[in-house]
């Protein structure tokens, strides 16, 4: 009964983790701003630090199943 919510974090975890870091790595890719107003190379590292941690909590979050 416990396993249901730990699996459905976990999953959304990953999918924004997951989709952050491929949305991120397009815009760097066109050459088009992570953000407004921010400088590029800040705006990429930050937006992939957070894929990457929103990644970790998801696969920590399907090892508690």
């Amino acid at each position: 009964m416990e396993s249901g919510p730990a699996i459905f974090a976990g999953m959304v975890f990953a999918l924004f983790g997951a989709g952050l870091l491929v949305w991120a790595a397009t815009r760097v890719r066109h050459g088009r701003p992570v953000a407004l107003g921010v400088s590029p190379v800040a705006s990429a590292a930050v937006a992939s630090l957070a894929g990457v941690v929103a990644l970790a909590l998801g696969a920590w979050c399907l090892t508690r199943v």
